[in-house]
């Protein structure tokens, strides 16, 4: 019998300590190990290459996103650069135009240092993907729903396609997590996390996540953590490890509250377009719900321009006006001066990342009151 999400999310994170019949693991705050021999070495050796509450960690992800081994990194960007570090000089990535703005960051500031080429494309468009794939060509990379217009990738269908020009597929599924999106058994090779959102979900570490589904990549990705040592620590991956087990009860009263509040602002006035994948009137939610449980606990939206952004800052009252996502408290985002601020203004443009667009990473809070806040703002519009 394979028990559901739910039930995984506890049993996965659990681990009895068999000497002291503990539920919750210790952490082990070591950085090195004793040896009782010479020339053989026991399983850990130094906390960079290993460590058992990371090792915990890392097992659990894996068994969530159906992979065969997991990897913890002290970042979501750090994560995001180990899994495209897995390429070699003279090799093609192409990629969805529509990603995380650090992700941007590194593809255009930093491959090419490496010699790593990249095709920025639109993934929905699979002859646009096919038209890009060059003999070198390695890894096609997406991002759905995308980072933050929430744009919609058919998962399957593009790695059907890649596999088929023997590229591998990896996926940020930072905002629908293992609870409501599994890419790896929709045809990815690789899902990466950054787990400072919504698996960690409380705000209170940074931490990044890889899960790969065959060996080769995984000791690829093994190979760039251990060299480049930018692993989680101990004690964020104990806390990452609680996170982990409350994502289910928090995501599903986050998402049923931004599905209220995307309806809400979808017949407002004041608010020009309203992006979210659980809407009918997206253009792809018959795909993306049938890829994922619902549509996720992220609305963006967007109200005209920059001055009427300032005005509804300074009348909200509810969410934290910061950058990130997928904490308990409502997190409302700027992208053009935050996530994305990396990107050039035509960049950003071509994007549809406006200079009237918000981001709203919908918490635990009461959502008549959330609502009723974001109503008395728009107000003043």
């Amino acid at each position: 019998m394979t028990d559901s999400i739910q039930t995984q999310l506890i049993q996965a994170t659990t681990q009895i300590d068999p000497t002291t019949g503990a539920i919750v693991a210790p952490v082990h705050h070591t950085s090195t190990y004793h040896q009782t021999s010479v020339s053989e070495f026991g399983k850990f050796d130094y906390s960079r290459s290993g460590n058992p509450t990371r090792e915990l960690l890392e097992t659990a992800i894996a068994e969530l996103e159906h992979g065969t081994r997991g990897f913890a990194f002290s970042s979501g960007m750090a994560a995001i650069s180990a899994a495209l570090l897995t390429l070699s000089h003279g090799d093609h990535l192409v990629i969805a135009q529509d990603v995380y703005g650090g992700t941007f960051r590194f593809v255009t500031q930093h491959l090419p240092r490496y010699g790593i080429t990249a095709t920025f494309v639109d993934p929905q468009d699979l002859d646009a993907v096919v038209a890009a794939f060059t003999p070198h060509t390695k890894v096609l990379y997406l991002e759905t729903p995308s980072n933050p217009t929430l744009s919609v990738t058919d998962i399957s269908a593009a790695a059907e396609l890649a596999h088929q020009h023997k590229v591998k597929v990896f996926v940020d599924n930072t905002f629908m997590t293992p609870y409501l999106q599994q890419p790896l058994l929709l045809g990815a090779d690789l899902v990466v996390h950054s787990a400072t959102k919504f698996l960690g979900g409380h705000s209170d570490l940074l931490a990044g996540l890889v899960v790969t589904n065959e060996a080769k990549l995984g000791e690829q990705v093994y190979n760039v953590q251990n060299s480049f040592g930018a692993v989680l620590s101990p004690a964020d991956s104990w806390l990452l490890l609680r996170g982990i087990k409350t994502l289910g009860a928090r995501l599903d009263v986050e998402t049923a509250s931004a599905e209220k509040i995307a309806n809400y602002l979808i017949s407002h006035k004041k608010v020009t377009h309203v992006y979210y994948p659980g809407l009918a009137t997206h253009p792809l939610s018959h795909i993306h719900l049938t890829q994922s449980k619902n549509g996720g606990a992220i609305v963006s939206f967007d109200i005209g321009g920059e001055e009427q952004v300032k005005i509804l800052h300074r009348h909200l009252r509810l969410p934290v006006f910061s950058v990130s996502l997928g904490g308990v408290e409502s997190i409302l985002s700027y992208p053009r001066t935050m996530s994305h601020a990396a990107m050039s203004t035509t960049d950003r443009e071509e994007r549809g990342i406006t200079d009237g667009l918000l981001r709203l990473s919908v918490g635990l809070e009461n959502v008549e009151d959330l609502i009723a806040d974001l109503d008395n703002a728009l107000s003043y519009l």
